[in-house]
């Protein structure tokens, strides 16, 4: 049987194949969301072999919309944002700043001939990669460009981070341990059973782009607030099944000349991103200078990425890993909230 000849199953095992090992490999490896990786390129491994179309049910979709949504609702403490306190106007400046920033660096990557307004903003947006990722296509921008540009900058925020650490501040090793936690108990279950099932309910009856990502993450921080499931988290398997159903999702849309543009792009996007980290930085010194806290804790608060690598970082060195994560979980809720408003501001400008 000829690669044109590929029956739907023949598909459907080797974008399973695929993901499976490769995700096992990146998690080996300690890549961020290696399960996204693993079935984006699971994806376009049928994609750009055959030309037999394999798509997933639009329900399917919806659901790890919906469980990315919870998994990132399930991490906003609102007693940790609220002990921001009297630091939330100087944090408000730097979040609005952090957000400029990635604006300036998606209009220039927009300046790109294959790339527009709307694919570059969303594609330079500073947090909530997996949300971003989840909700690209329902506002409009391509897809494929806002999962690599986004997670490229993961990778360069966690090369760096360690790097501009050590050679920076000098911080001693070992104060403390990060752990995110593997929820897999039933009270976690109810919980995402309970977000999921409400939250894709409202989201129907709302209906405004993103809702599918944004009102179960509201169901579930509304859950989380009542205390009666404890301090609940996605089960692990329900986060991979979701970042695998995304992943595959935009890798089935890649082409050979969407692939091409892409890696045409990629020197550019490359140099964009380390201005844009650099400048993120600057953002830090700001909000040191505008607060009592100190320079290593401010740097680590406002990281364009890599969450969870940022709060080990801040355990392991003695920062303040309370504060890292409610200005982190700040600007992923301000940009997650007003992403509709601002792909609909970006799809109303004069231009391209």
């Amino acid at each position: 049987m000829t690669e044109r000849d590929r029956t739907p199953l023949r598909a459907a095992v080797l974008v399973l194949g695929i993901t499976l090992v490769l995700s096992v490999l990146l998690s080996w490896a300690h890549v961020p969301s290696a399960v996204l990786f693993g079935s984006l390129v699971g994806g376009m491994a049928h994609a750009l072999t055959s030309p037999r179309v394999l798509a997933l049910p639009p329900w399917a979709f919806r659901g790890a919309q919906g469980l990315v949504g919870i998994t990132i609702g399930s991490l906003v403490s609102l007693a940790t944002l609220a002990s921001l306190g009297p630091a939330l106007l100087p944090i408000v400046v730097v979040t609005l700043g952090t957000v400029a920033i990635s604006l300036v660096a998606g209009r220039l990557l927009a300046l790109h001939g294959e790339v527009s307004r709307v694919t570059g903003a969303f594609a330079m947006i500073a947090g909530g990669a997996s949300g971003v990722v989840a909700v690209a296509r329902d506002l409009g921008a391509d897809d494929r460009v806002v999962t690599v540009v986004q997670y490229l900058r993961v990778f360069v925020v966690l090369v760096t981070m360690p790097l501009v650490t050590a050679a920076v501040f000098h911080p001693d090793h070992g104060l403390g341990r990060y752990t995110a936690g593997d929820a897999s108990g039933r009270a976690d279950l109810a919980f995402t059973a309970v977000a999921l099932v409400v939250g894709l309910l409202l989201a129907r009856v709302v209906r405004f782009s993103t809702a599918t990502l944004l009102v179960p993450l509201t169901v579930a921080v509304a859950l989380g607030a009542t205390g009666w499931f404890g301090e609940p988290m996605v089960p692990t398997v329900l986060q991979w099944l979701a970042y695998g159903l995304i992943g595959v999702q935009v890798g089935l849309r890649f082409t050979r000349a969407s692939l091409a543009s892409i890696a045409r792009l990629l020197p550019v996007v490359l140099l964009i991103i380390v201005a844009m980290v650099a400048a993120t930085a600057l953002m830090g010194a700001v909000l040191a200078w505008l607060t009592p806290v100190d320079g290593l804790t401010a740097y680590l608060a406002t990281t364009p990425g890599g969450l969870f690598a940022v709060l080990a970082t801040a355990a392991d060195s003695g920062s303040d890993v309370t504060y890292v994560m409610a200005v982190q979980l700040f600007r992923l809720v301000v940009i997650l909230a007003f992403t509709p408003l601002l792909a609909r501001w970006l799809r109303g400008r004069p231009g391209r």
